[in-house]
């Protein structure tokens, strides 16, 4: 893509020195700089709503040894019916627990373990205490082998796959991470991103109603693309409203690489008048790779890459990366499109994503859409299904 910009003409002109691109190459090009960031260990308790980046397997047999499924006596089943000596207890989390011989029975509860010489539970609705004798039950129906007996492994066995790399991690997912011991599962990462939007027209969204100076409009852009990152899982560095000063756009590009971000994304700016800093500022501190795609809304739209140098230090080093940086038009729809369609896939794709394009999905339109002879447009609609 280093060939994409014309070189400019000696004389003042203009046009604009960026060539059209469809949006397809600007997808390409945008994805073919985004490398994955590497899979991270959290917490149990942090990993709801995340994405397993890993298979999960079971360590050891779940359960370990058999046990009961219901209250009741562990018997010899071809004892049959009868009345037969109590031997003992088994109940959940008992460390000792009898042996039971041929008419003998051991009382035992939902989670204790089968004594040895027990081959079958007989429920405790099918016995019945005998008056004066309390170390002695009555059976009145005979058990069957394995009857009522969660046998070993019987849940999970070793090497048991559980969870799938992929799998999003609900409540569910939680209670299976903690049955098989993993208290730090390895998830997805979430990507950094840095939003701000340009103008010296913006205030901000909570200034009082019929406050606003002449000219001024509150900053949309910043909130919704705010949301849009968090939709993606997305981590947010709220960079603010930037005034049309080379100077505050270079500070803020400072800030967000002090702060992490793997990617910035600016609103305003990248167009053509004498206001529009941040193509500038990226060509000083970086390379552009395309700076006008062929798509109504959104035709300003620019990607650029900044270098990073890695730091050093035993504890805290730093590997050189990219940051990766979006300059999306000011107009509140155009923002919205462009994001969706270039800067999601590549959030996506850093955050281990394996397809990280959009969802197409083919529909007939309700109403006739005209539409731009020249690019390709975007609508907004809603979706609906038929039966």
């Amino acid at each position: 893509d280093s060939g994409l910009r014309s070189k400019m003409d000696a004389c003042p002109s203009l046009a604009s020195p960026w060539p059209m691109i469809s949006i397809a190459d600007a997808n390409r090009i945008s994805l073919m700089h985004t490398i994955p960031l590497p899979a991270v260990a959290v917490p149990l308790g942090q990993s709801l709503g995340r994405v397993l980046a890993a298979d999960v397997t079971a360590q050891e047999p779940i359960p370990a040894v058999p046990t009961s499924i219901m209250d009741g006596y562990a018997v010899v089943a071809a004892d049959g019916a009868g009345d037969f000596d109590i031997v003992g207890g088994s109940r959940a989390g008992d460390g000792t627990i009898p042996v039971v011989s041929p008419g003998k029975v051991c009382y035992i509860t939902t989670g204790g373990c089968v004594p040895a010489g027990a081959d079958a539970v007989v429920m405790i609705e099918e016995t019945q205490k005998l008056q004066g004798a309390p170390d002695r039950v009555r059976v009145l129906k005979a058990g069957r082998a394995r009857q009522n007996i969660r046998e070993t492994a019987s849940d999970m066995a070793v090497g048991d796959k559980v969870l799938n790399a992929g799998d999003l991690v609900g409540p569910a997912e939680v209670g299976l991470l903690a049955t098989v011991g993993i208290v730090r599962p390895s998830v997805l990462p979430q990507a950094v991103v840095a939003i701000c939007s340009t103008g010296d027209e913006l205030a901000e969204v909570d200034a009082p109603v019929g406050s606003l100076p002449r000219g001024t409009v509150r900053d949309s852009n910043r909130a919704m693309l705010i949301a849009a990152c968090q939709a993606e899982s997305a981590t947010v560095l709220d960079m603010g409203i930037v005034g049309d000063e080379q100077g505050s756009l270079d500070k803020m590009l400072d800030a967000a690489i002090a702060q992490g971000a793997n990617v910035l994304v600016t609103t305003g700016g990248v167009s053509m008048g004498d206001k529009d800093l941040v193509k500038p500022m990226l060509e000083k501190r970086g390379s552009i790779h395309f700076g006008r795609v062929l798509m109504k809304p959104g035709k300003p739209l620019t990607f650029a890459t900044i270098s990073l140098a890695g730091s050093g230090g035993d504890t805290k080093a730093t590997p050189a990366r990219n940051l990766l940086v979006f300059g999306l038009p000011g107009n509140p729809v155009s923002s919205l499109v462009t994001f969706q369609l270039v800067v999601v896939p590549v959030l996506r794709k850093l955050m281990g994503i394996a397809d990280p394009m959009l969802r197409r999905v083919r529909v007939y339109t309700s109403e006739p859409l005209p539409l731009d002879p020249a690019r390709p447009e975007y609508h907004r609609a809603y979706l609906c299904w038929d039966d």
